[in-house]
């Protein structure tokens, strides 16, 4: 290994890799991808479920998940290179919500006005559209599992259609081979120590080995992990995050449902689920910040099968989404977020140590935002704009900004 880079990036999941081939697709620089785990994917990476829509609260997250999905629909002309592995899955999404007609109208104009495609759909065109799902806008009973006559919801359901998913290791292994073949170095079995400084600026690392590498610019995108590398420095000031334990299950698709659902965001039961194309499964997990809360004191030690009760609760409600589903047999697992206490939102840029940045604390939100983050994190180290970066304003995730203030605080923020 070299004992010095240009920069140096600790974690090799979406964020790392994509903060290294946006710095290399404008500056040649010699970087340095150091993780610490035996392969692609045993981080948050691994587990995401990879759901690519635009909705959040803030203008500033649309716009961000806009730029960020962009690069996935266009992931040839993102990564330089004629033939990938992944392809982006437009599935369209679309959103059960007790707030009204008038939530959903709004909500479209808005998407719209910040450059994303968005419908408003009625029942009516909503069961054409998509005969397999139920209309219903009343919560099905979790706690007792009774039955509530199901009616029309006679609701307006906002549509996203651009809205897919990516595999995510599909994904990683392609950044992973575009980075090498543009002359980064990605080291694998590498745990990083500490970050080091010097008069109040990086200096480079210590690897668990005792080996030095020296650096003027560190970046920590080490996810569940980064606390370790933050905490000696105090470079996330105020900020907690928290290695969370997030479920999902999956059951199988029936054939007559194959290609004919968009995810969907079931807020009036508390759950998102997506078809996973190819393998004829249905993907279910959680909207409810209650099911965010579960902390994982070892991000190397926690139980990474799914609990039965949560299968039990979020079938019940995707039973009552698809009423034509017949349930025969559940698998699941369970993967890690790196969740902002603060607000659920990611923290991005310079810390107070000159030369060493964060990208941490995305909270579910960073597979999708990924390409934008690491375009932003490029952009602030050599000062060259490209097609791909987002014009949002870096101050928005700023390590020194103050928390956002949010009525709800998950991944649905």
């Amino acid at each position: 290994m070299a004992d010095t880079a240009d920069v140096i990036i600790v974690g090799a999941g979406i964020i790392g890799l994509s903060i290294a081939h946006q710095l290399l697709r404008r500056a040649k620089l010699r970087i340095l991808v150091l993780e610490k785990g035996a392969a692609l994917g045993e981080g948050s990476t691994g587990a995401s479920s990879a759901v690519c829509r635009f909705r959040y609260t803030y203008d500033e997250m649309v716009c961000l998940a806009r730029d960020g999905v962009a690069a996935y629909r266009n992931w040839s002309e993102f990564l330089g290179e004629a033939e990938t592995t992944a392809g982006y899955q437009r599935l369209g999404s679309l959103w059960f919500t007790p707030l009204g007609g008038d939530w959903a109208r709004g909500e479209a104009v808005r998407l719209r006005r910040l450059g994303v495609a968005a419908e408003v759909l009625d029942d009516v065109e909503l069961s054409e559209r998509y005969p397999a799902l139920n209309t219903c806008l009343q919560a099905p009973d979790l706690e007792s599992g009774a039955e509530h006559s199901c009616g029309p919801g006679g609701g307006r359901h906002l549509f996203e259609p651009d809205a897919g998913y990516v595999n995510p290791m599909d994904a990683a292994n392609d950044l992973l081979r575009a980075v090498k073949a543009k002359g980064a170095s990605v080291r694998f079995n590498t745990k990083v120590a500490r970050v080091r400084a010097r008069s109040g600026k990086a200096s480079g690392v210590e690897l668990a080995t005792g080996e030095i590498v020296d650096s003027p610019v560190v970046i920590n995108a080490a996810g569940p992990w980064c606390n370790g590398l933050s905490a000696p420095l105090r470079a996330a000031g105020a900020w907690e995050f928290t290695p969370t334990r997030i479920q999902i299950v999956h059951v199988d698709c029936p054939p007559r449902m194959r290609g004919r659902l968009p995810i969907c965001a079931d807020l009036t039961s508390g759950i998102y689920f997506r078809e996973q194309l190819g393998s004829g499964q249905i993907i279910v997990g959680s909207l409810l910040e209650s099911d965010e809360r579960e902390a994982v004191a070892d991000a190397d030690d926690f139980a990474r099968h799914h609990d039965n009760e949560f299968a039990r609760l979020k079938l019940h409600a995707l039973q009552h989404r698809l009423p034509g589903l017949r349930i025969s047999s559940v698998r699941g697992y369970s993967g890690l977020y790196m969740v902002n206490r603060k607000d659920v939102h990611p923290v991005v840029g310079q810390t107070h140590v000159d030369g060493f940045y964060l990208v941490n604390g995305c909270s579910g939100h960073g597979f999708k935002l990924a390409p934008a983050l690491g375009g932003m994190i490029a952009r602030a180290i050599t000062g060259v704009r490209d097609g791909f970066d987002t014009d949002v304003d870096p101050a928005f995730l700023a390590v020194d900004r103050t928390p956002l203030q949010l009525d709800l605080k998950s991944a649905m923020a």
